[in-house]
């Protein structure tokens, strides 16, 4: 798996380009990773949803949840569904809108120095095996294109965000991610 360095895009990825993103500050590095969970509706897994919520599209009548965030400009940078199926909404060297109001060891705006990477999923559910081998893949090979990136600069969106953000919640699994990252990527 590698990053495309003029294009920001991972070739393995389903593209769905959301409009919610612009040019990070001129000069800035890309040296940390946000690791987020989502689901639409909140505990039900598969359906356009997300998609739709990172492309301004979601229908407020489509459920009772939908009316509260269907007008949010939010994005990440990529989705990894349960599955295992990669979505990529922004290319990582752009600036995607997934962390709000944020600050890591000090410095604010998340936003500007990360990219955002989804988990379907929630607080009261178990990730997938397919989603951490996928997770841990993805993650070397943003450290190979973004070398201020390392398994020490992986952090939860509520990490962030403390009171305001739970997720990835209390079944992410944060052991196993960095057991498989020390793995070769022929042994994950």
């Amino acid at each position: 798996m590698l990053i495309d360095p003029k294009t920001g895009l991972l070739p393995e990825a389903r593209q769905v380009p959301s409009p919610n993103y612009d040019e990070r500050p001129e000069g800035q590095p890309i040296d940390l990773l946000v690791i987020h969970a989502i689901s639409l509706p909140a505990g039900e897994f598969g359906g356009p949803w997300i998609d739709d919520l990172f492309c301004n599209r979601l229908d407020a009548q489509a459920h009772a949840d939908f009316p509260a965030i269907c007008g949010l400009t939010v994005s990440a940078h990529i989705l990894i569904r349960r599955d295992g199926e990669m979505v990529q909404y922004v290319p990582f060297h752009q600036r995607a809108w997934h962390a709000g109001e944020s600050s890591y060891q000090g410095r604010q705006r998340c936003n500007d120095f990360s990219i955002g990477i989804e988990l379907e999923g929630c607080d009261e559910q178990p990730f997938e095996p397919i989603q951490y081998q996928q997770l841990a893949q993805l993650c070397r090979a943003l450290m190979v294109a973004y070398p201020g990136i390392t398994p020490e600069r992986i952090t939860a969106h509520s990490d962030i965000a403390p009171g305001r953000k739970t997720d990835p919640g209390p079944h992410f699994q944060w052991q196993r991610l960095h057991e498989l990252l020390r793995q070769s990527p022929n042994e994950a």
